[in-house]
Parts: C-alpha cells; structure tokens; sequence
C-alpha cells in the first residue's frame, strides 16, 4: 500500500503541507527544505517525470530537500561574519 500512495502526487503535495505546519510550529528553517522537497518530488510525480518505485521517490525526495536546504540556508541564514549582538535580555525593565 506504501508504494501505492508514494507515487501519487497529492501524497507528496500534502506531506509538503504538513511540513510547513510543522514549519510554523518549530520555526527555524528546520522542516521547510522538507516541504519544499516534498511538494516538488509530486509536482514532478504530477508532471509524470519522477520514475515509478519508492527507492527511486525517496531518492529524488532527498536530492530536492537537501537542495532546497542549501538555497535557504544561502538566502535566509546567517552571513559569514555575521554576529547576533543582543541588546536587550527578557528579564530587561522598561
């Protein structure tokens, strides 16, 4: 049955969706290269370029995530050199 809904692409548009949820809930850039990887192996799937087989789909899942990854963590992560200064604590009155 797993083989069955891995190559459906609604499956992969909506484990993408539930990883950005998960996204929100746990910022931090953690999940969102997963869900961006997830909805683009179903587009593909969609497309009807992915190949059939659940190695072959986990595969390209993975080389999308780690992808992904890698141009978020060049857009959004910190710069080279890049410090985060704090200038105020919690516990700071007001």
């Amino acid at each position: 049955m797993l083989p069955s809904i891995a190559g459906t692409w609604w499956a992969w548009v909506i484990l993408g969706f539930a990883l950005g949820v998960l996204e929100v809930l746990a910022p931090g850039y953690i999940f969102l290269g997963f869900a961006i990887g997830a909805v683009l192996t179903g587009v593909l799937v969609g497309i009807g370029l992915a190949p059939g087989g659940l190695a072959a789909l986990v595969l390209i899942f993975a080389v999308l995530s780690v992808a992904a990854w890698a141009v978020l963590r060049r857009v959004v992560g910190v710069r080279e050199g890049q410090v985060k200064i704090w200038d105020r604590d919690i516990n700071d009155q007001r």
